[in-house]
């Protein structure tokens, strides 16, 4: 597999991750055998970057991955904290850095943190000086390796990497989310930060199995967040109306390459986008860890490609989500 450097972590990573939200809660039930084996297929095809969270199941999916990159140094696993409180500004302070890093290090079992990330806070955080000295003071204390910031808007993203200790950024960025390819990611380049890709696959619309009869539990996200009555509804099939995304992946369909799948064709459109340092696809079960991990092994994708899918996103999808975030 391709190796990318993350940003200003100096750590060389495969151009394809592994997303662990799936592997907590909020995408149905997944045991841990189930889910350690998706771990390991994940692996084994190359996969050196993981990220999890600690609210991803409160803490379950922090407590699987610590297991298994126990003993494999080559592993870099990223966690995320700030939405074990209310959303507010003034609950990003050291004492709460300092709880939340505390459980992350007692969940993955280790002393440093290989990287945590601001897990979506409240815009005003990006810009307070407080949190980026609290953090520092962390990376001097050997608490964490390096820190970055999870976004839901560009702006956001522009606003902390701008800041000399911001080692990445984790953001929205898809066939179905092109803004970030505007400003973000040339800002990101010129500053040496690294990005980090999310919702890869527009919550499985971009996989290309789904249709207008395809339901799903009551405890997937995709049930019960699809108009944002639990958090951003930007986080679930990326802000886009479930009946335009069918619409979009059927115009899309004709473009995969033979032998290919609209999930590969997917995440090989986000590794040709210049400044992705890694894509973080989730699994719930190997096969699908060991498809996701193949796309790095695809070719680039040709112009006139990229310039349909580019026109598809203008025609469908633009007019709905491009300003929002």
């Amino acid at each position: 597999m391709e190796h990318r450097l993350l940003g200003r972590t100096g750590r060389e990573i495969g151009v394809v991750g592994l997303g662990a939200w799936q592997l907590g809660a909020d995408w149905g039930q997944v045991t841990e055998d189930e889910a350690t084996a998706t771990l390991r297929a994940a692996v084994d095809e190359g996969v050196t970057f993981i990220d999890t969270a600690d609210v991803y199941g409160d803490g379950r999916s922090e407590q699987i991955v610590g297991r298994f990159a126990k003993d494999r140094p080559e592993l870099t696993v990223a966690t995320k904290m700030g939405r074990r409180l209310e959303q507010i500004p003034s609950n990003y302070v050291m004492s709460n850095f300092r709880a939340w890093n505390e459980r992350s290090r007692r969940n993955l079992g280790v002393d440093t943190l290989d990287l945590v990330q601001l897990h979506c806070p409240p815009a005003p955080v990006y810009s307070t000086d407080a949190v980026y000295d609290a953090l520092d003071t962390l990376v001097s204390e050997k608490k964490i390796a390096a820190y970055g910031v999870s976004v839901e808007t560009c702006d956001e993203a522009l606003t902390a990497i701008a800041r000399p200790g911001v080692a990445t950024v984790q953001i929205i960025l898809n066939a179905f989310r092109l803004k970030p390819l505007e400003q973000v990611l040339p800002a990101a380049r010129a500053a040496g930060v690294g990005i980090i890709a999310r919702v890869p696959l527009a919550s499985g619309l971009l996989s290309g199995k789904y249709d207008e009869h395809t339901t799903f539990a009551a405890d997937d996200h995709r049930t019960y967040n699809r108009r944002g009555e639990a958090f951003d509804v930007g986080e679930t099939f990326s802000g886009v109306d479930f009946a335009t995304g069918l619409e979009a992946v059927r115009r899309l369909a004709p473009l995969v390459p033979a032998n290919v799948t609209m999930a590969q064709f997917a995440l090989r459109w986000i590794l040709d986008q210049e400044g992705v340092s890694v894509v973080i696809p989730g699994a719930r079960n190997p096969a699908q860890a060991t498809a996701n991990a193949a796309a790095a092994a695809l070719p680039p994708l040709e112009p006139a490609t990229l310039a349909e899918i580019q026109s598809i996103y203008d025609d469908l999808i633009r007019p709905q989500i491009h300003d929002r975030w």
